[in-house]
């Protein structure tokens, strides 16, 4: 970082130079080019901005390796940060000068943002959780530091053909990234495969030689706070080979062999969580979760030697990881062995340090996603650590026989390595026994925890079990993506809601105010515009902004119920070509978001929606009551204009399957309603806004275990006109005229009395509470009012509040 960059604006003192000066620096020196290219203009724009906040940077980073706070380290394979720009904006206070100065050489500010490429380093709401925790930490003054890996293809761009996905590399880096910056001083070494050995001097010493080392290269982006003096960092680690080539085997002719070697190394950090249904996507996700592992822990004793040298006994005090979900749970054997085998501590001292700063978030009901590594293959590519971990294990199990003498079943149950044909370590089980903490990320799902998947580590230690429900940064969700309802807010409220969210109680009072509810009103036809113009550039598709915003927007997934939404759509098809539109409302139909690549079924309601799409779009008859598109490609940048402009929004899980959710919180900030389940956040959210206000449906978490044990869902198709009508369209071929059972498999799935998503069971509920949103639709002072109320009750679920929760009752920060 240079040192003669320029300080970030604070308060009334201006910038040694001003943005619109920096600008026009960058322009003439850098570019050195006459006419405007908007890519250019962008990186010119970007690089300004970034010396506005150098100083603090610099001055943040002094005080926090000074140890004058506890140190916050947030591991995570994911980091979904979208665009930075108009963040970097809104926290330095820049937007409205910086589009004065663009105007000035006609420049429209929204199309230079637009050149940004998002910054896709996360598959969904885990990784944009944890870009909204960075916000956080840096607007709260925390000391945290975000790890995670500099992916060269980001999550992949989605493209729609003949209605299926496609999916095409995101080379998010292909025009550089003028955020971040390099930082060698922090490289590290990263071991790979070798073997082990054993020798004494004075005491017992275990080696791992004969390593594959790989590079691991630091790249930093800063955090800033909003509008403090706080820049926090977020720092990628990218694979290197240590050595361009290994010159014995370049003098020995095997060139080929050198490369592949370097590509090897190269290959960790190319691509965000390659498909893993094969071994070798099974190694390089392992070694991807090692490698940032092993990084960030290497350059956080790094920190400390430099300040306290090899005194580690304070070390605990001042440090804590926050391992999010079970990705970097191998950091916990990594920690102890550069502890014992790298700085020399003895095992019972390192496991004290180990297991009081260590603290991990699960995000999962779903057995089948939290990981487990086969012990070979764990074993070949780590061996030291396959070694600490059964060591772990044995000593572990030693209390845990100790509390339930005699009882191997329970010793199999709680066991780290699982035993069967093959031996596989539970990583989860691994994060557990590791940490001092372990929580969930809603209400119910901590509950669900406790009760079920990790029942029994609750009865042994249920002092490290707590739940820290799940919130959005309202600086990007709001303040940011939402301006003309932020300037609304800050006239009634005043501007202190930005950092303290739950102050938007105050919009109660404005409810019934007719003026406000008009005013609110037209905001929301404004942001209606936006979205409809973004469609339409998108799919080719017109929504008319008079019509209802029917929207659900993430990933693909059976237990996010796509399909139930996609039903009523051909519910609602199927009324309309029969004539029956008594109390229907005129209705648009969002659906968006990419389904893993491997995840067939997932694949298949792409599909399904894309054609059930094509048929209500081609038919006139559709035009004034229903329209549907399938937006591709839904990203971070897109949830900006989807959220403000959305009326209704669908989080329609089967109850017990969604840890919490934080799209629902999104929608809810920015004045939508909500129709949705008993699960997740959207209880607390229920019980924040109140039932009335809230468009709730079907089945509880327990009333779905319960019907599971004799689910049939053929009865319940025969016994309901509505869902029999859609069964008989799908199974008509009415959808798939010229691709004959294609659809075959969603319709054994619906039918299937072992179908876990219930879709059938809720499918009558669903569409007796969208009845409900179209008799509230139709009332629009009453809509608004509830709308209104919806944002008033959104403050619990800011980003900071959860984050308050992380620092006093986990990190004590």
């Amino acid at each position: 970082m240079s040192s003669e960059s320029a300080p970030i604006r604070q308060g009334n003192c201006e910038p040694c130079e001003s943005l619109a000066a920096n600008f026009e620096r960058h322009i003439r020196n850098w570019l050195s080019r006459d006419e405007k290219v908007p890519g250019d203009l962008y990186y010119a724009l970007a690089l300004s901005v970034k010396e506005q906040l150098f100083e603090h940077w610099r001055s943040t980073r002094r005080q926090d390796l000074s140890y004058q706070k506890k140190q916050v380290a947030y591991l995570s394979l994911e980091f979904l940060m979208g665009r930075a720009l108009g963040n970097m904006l809104l926290c330095l206070d820049l937007t409205d000068e910086c589009r004065q100065s663009l105007n000035q050489l006609a420049i429209d500010l929204e199309e230079i943002q637009e050149q940004e490429h998002d910054a896709g380093l996360g598959n969904g709401g885990l990784g944009r959780l944890a870009a909204c925790f960075m916000d956080s930490c840096a607007t709260m003054d925390i000391a945290a530091t975000g790890y995670g890996i500099r992916y060269e293809y980001g999550m992949f761009m989605q493209r729609i053909a003949d209605g299926y996905q496609q999916e095409m590399p995101d080379k998010w880096l292909r025009m550089g990234n003028p955020w971040e910056v390099r930082v060698n001083s922090h490289n590290v070494n990263v071991p790979f495969y070798g073997r082990t050995e054993t020798y004494l001097d004075k005491k017992r010493h275990i080696a791992w030689v004969d390593t594959q080392d790989v590079l691991a290269v630091a790249y930093d982006m800063p955090i800033p706070g909003y509008r403090n003096q706080r820049v926090n960092t977020l720092r990628l680690w990218k694979a290197e080979a240590t050595d361009d080539f290994d010159l014995s085997e370049f003098n020995q002719g095997d060139y080929a062999e050198a490369v592949a070697r370097k590509n090897l190394a190269e290959q960790i950090t190319m691509v965000l969580y390659p498909n893993d249904a094969s071994e070798n996507g099974k190694e390089l996700r392992l070694r991807q979760q090692y490698f940032l592992s092993s990084a960030s822990l290497q350059d956080l004793l790094k920190n400390w030697v430099n300040a306290f040298g090899e005194d580690f006994s304070r070390f605990a005090e001042y440090n804590v990881m926050q391992l999010n979900d079970t990705h970097p749970s191998i950091a916990v054997p990594e920690l102890m062995r550069l502890l014992v085998d790298v700085h020399g501590l003895e095992w019972d001292e390192a496991w004290d340090i180990t297991t009081s700063c260590m603290a991990y978030t699960n995000h999962t009901l779903l057995p089948e996603a939290l990981e487990r590594w086969p012990v070979r293959m764990l074993g070949n590519i780590l061996p030291r650590i396959l070694e600490i971990i059964y060591e772990i294990n044995a000593r572990y199990l030693d209390k845990v026989a100790q509390l339930w003498p005699g009882d191997h079943h329970k010793l199999r149950t709680l066991s780290i390595i699982e035993e069967g044909h093959e031996q596989y370590v539970r990583m989860a089980y691994l994060a557990i026994v590791g940490s001092f903490s372990v929580n969930g990320v809603a209400g119910l799902h901590t509950e669900l925890l406790k009760q079920g998947l990790f029942k029994d580590f609750y009865q042994l230690w249920p002092e490290k079990f707590n739940n820290r429900t799940n919130g959005v940064t309202p600086r990007r969700w709001l303040a940011m993506c939402n301006p003309g309802l932020s300037e609304l807010i800050t006239q009634k409220i005043g501007d202190q809601w930005v950092t303290d969210l739950p102050q938007l109680s105050q919009l109660r009072q404005f409810a019934d105010d007719v003026a406000f509810v008009k005013q609110w009103a037209a905001i929301k036809r404004q942001n209606k515009a936006r979205l409809a113009r973004l469609i339409k550039r998108e799919t080719g598709v017109e929504f008319d902004n008079s019509m209802l915003f029917d929207v659900q927007v993430k990933r693909i997934h059976e237990y996010k119920r796509q399909l139930l939404n996609i039903l009523h759509v051909i519910h609602l098809y199927d009324r309309i070509c029969r004539g029956d539109t008594d109390g229907m409302v005129p209705r648009c139909v969002l659906i968006g978001g990419k389904a893993a690549p491997g995840y067939a079924m997932a694949k298949q309601i792409i599909k399904l929606a894309n054609n059930v799409a094509h048929m209500v779009n081609s038919d006139k008859n559709m035009a004034p009551w229903l329209r549907m598109v399938f937006l591709p490609n839904y990203n971070v940048s897109a949830m900006e204009k989807i959220a403000p402009g959305t009326d209704l929004s669908e989080q329609i899980s089967t109850a017990g399957k969604e840890a919490s959710g934080t799209g629902n919180m999104k929608f809810m900030m920015n004045g939508a309603l909500t129709i949705g389940t008993l699960d997740g956040a959207n209880i607390e959210m229920l019980e924040e806004v109140g039932e009335e206000n809230f468009f709730l449906f079907g089945l509880t978490a327990a009333e779905v275990a319960e019907q599971r044990k004799d689910y049939r869902p053929n009865e319940i198709i025969n016994n309901s006109a509505a869902l029999s009508g859609v069964m008989q369209l799908l199974e008509s071929g009415h959808f798939n005229l010229l691709e004959p059972g294609i659809f075959d498999h969603i319709i054994g799935a619906i039918r299937d009395p072992y179908d876990q998503w219930m879709t059938a069971a809720d499918f009558d509920a669903y569409c007796s509470a969208q009845q409900a949103v179209a008799a509230a639709y139709q009332q629009p002072a009453h809509w608004y009012r509830m709308s209104i109320l919806n944002t008033a009750a959104s403050g619990r679920f800011s980003s900071d509040v959860t984050i308050a929760g992380y620092r006093d009752e986990i990190w004590r920060a």
